[in-house]
C-alpha cells in the first residue's frame, strides 16, 4: 500500500504528466478546468495538483509524506477548500467569500487552492461573479473546477481556464489499481472494473462501500419485475414510476443503470456479449435479448434518453418516468414474429 498522503490515482497517468510538466516548467495557470463524466477522478486529480502545488519536498512533488500532503488527503488543509454542493448552484455568497479570502496570503503553504465542483451548474449571477476572479486572478491563487462537460460552463469561464478533458479509465487499469490499492480478490476487482465504466471514482466508492452495489441491484430488479407477464403490469410500472418520483437525486443514476443494462442487451444479440458491462446479469440479458426485437431494444433506449433530457428540463419526474415504464415492451407480447428487425 502507498503512503497515506499519496490520493488513490488510478489511471490518467497522462493528466498527472501533464500538470506536472506544467509545474516543473514554472507554468502554472492560474485556472484550470477539469472536464470528464461523474465519478472520473476529476475532483482527485485536482487534489493531487493541490498537493504538488504545496508539497515541501524540493524534489518530488507531491511526495504523500510531508505534513502539507498528508493534511491535503485528509481535506483540512488551510489553504486548499473544496466547494461541492453535490450537483446544485453554488451560491453568490460562496463565491463573494471566495474572493474575499483569495485576496489574502495564504496561510503557510505556496498557493491557496480552490477546488469547485460540478461548475456546469451554476447559474448566472454566481458564473458571473467567479468571472470577475478569472479575469482579474490574485496572485498565489488557483482555482480548479471541475464540470461533467465543458458545453454546460459559460463560454467566457472556459476561455480562461486551461483545460483537460478527462477520459474513461481502461478496464483492466481500473482491475490492477484496486487490486494493489484497495487490496481486493481479483474477481471483484474484475466486476467492479467492468460495471465501473471507466469511472475510477465509482470503482474505489463501490470498494469502500457496498450501497452502490446493493442500489445497484435493486434498480435492475425493478426493471426486470417490470418486463414479466403480470396481470398488473401497467399499474405495477405507474407505480414504480411514483416510487422514483419521490427521490429525484437518484433517478439520473436509475437511468442511466438502465440504459448500461439495455445497451448490454443490443451487444448480446449483435453477439458480442464479451464486451458486456454488467457482466454478473448476462443471464437474465441474454434471455431479454433473445426474446425482444431489434426495434424493441433500440425503443427503449431512445425513451430512457428522451425521460432523461425531459428531468433536467424539469418536466414532471413521474409523467417522465411513467411514460418512459409504459413504453418498455409488453412482456405478453415481446416475442417478434418470425422476420422482425
Amino acid at each position: 500500500m502507498e503512503s497515506a498522503g499519496i490520493l488513490n490515482i488510478i489511471g490518467h497517468e497522462w493528466a498527472v504528466q501533464w500538470m506536472q510538466r506544467g509545474l516543473a516548467m514554472g507554468r502554472t495557470a492560474h485556472a484550470y478546468l477539469l472536464a470528464g463524466p461523474p465519478r472520473i477522478g476529476k475532483t482527485t486529480l485536482a487534489l493531487h495538483l493541490a498537493q504538488a502545488l504545496n508539497c515541501t519536498d524540493r524534489d518530488n512533488r507531491p511526495c504523500g509524506v510531508c505534513s502539507a500532503c498528508h493534511r491535503i488527503a485528509r481535506g483540512v488543509h488551510p489553504d486548499v477548500c473544496v466547494i461541492d454542493k453535490l450537483g446544485k448552484n453554488i451560491p453568490i455568497d460562496e463565491i463573494r467569500l471566495l474572493q474575499s479570502e483569495a485576496s489574502l496570503s495564504p496561510y503557510e503553504g505556496r498557493y491557496r487552492v480552490y477546488i469547485l465542483c460540478n461548475v456546469q451548474h451554476m447559474q448566472a449571477p454566481s458564473a458571473n461573479c467567479l468571472l470577475k476572479t478569472l479575469e482579474e486572478p490574485p496572485p498565489k491563487v488557483v482555482l480548479v473546477l471541475t464540470a461533467d462537460e465543458t458545453a454546460g460552463v459559460l463560454p467566457t469561464i472556459v476561455s480562461r481556464c486551461q483545460v483537460l478533458h478527462m477520459r474513461p479509465v481502461g478496464v483492466d487499469r481500473i482491475q490492477r489499481g484496486l487490486e494493489q490499492r484497495c487490496e481486493i480478490e481479483p474477481e471483484r476487482a474484475r466486476l467492479l472494473s467492468r460495471l465501473s465504466e471507466g469511472r475510477v471514482g465509482w470503482a474505489i466508492e463501490a470498494c469502500n462501500d457496498e450501497t452502490p452495489l446493493r442500489n445497484r441491484d435493486k434498480y435492475f430488479v425493478a426493471l426486470e419485475q417490470a418486463l414479466q407477464s403480470t396481470s398488473h403490469t401497467c399499474t405495477e410500472r405507474l407505480s414504480l414510476a411514483q416510487q422514483l418520483s419521490q427521490n429525484p437525486q437518484i433517478l439520473p443514476d436509475v437511468l442511466s443503470l438502465w440504459q448500461s443494462w439495455w445497451r448490454d442487451v443490443m451487444l448480446v444479440k449483435s453477439g458480442n456479449a464479451g464486451a458486456l458491462v454488467n457482466v454478473d446479469r448476462e443471464q437474465t440479458l441474454s434471455h431479454e435479448a433473445q426474446r425482444l426485437s431489434w426495434q424493441e431494444i433500440i425503443g427503449c433506449l431512445h425513451a430512457i434518453e428522451h425521460a432523461s433530457q425531459q428531468i433536467e428540463q424539469n418536466v414532471n419526474r413521474e409523467l417522465a418516468v411513467g411514460t418512459l415504464l409504459l413504453k418498455l415492451p409488453d412482456p405478453d407480447l415481446a416475442l417478434s414474429a418470425p422476420g422482425t428487425l
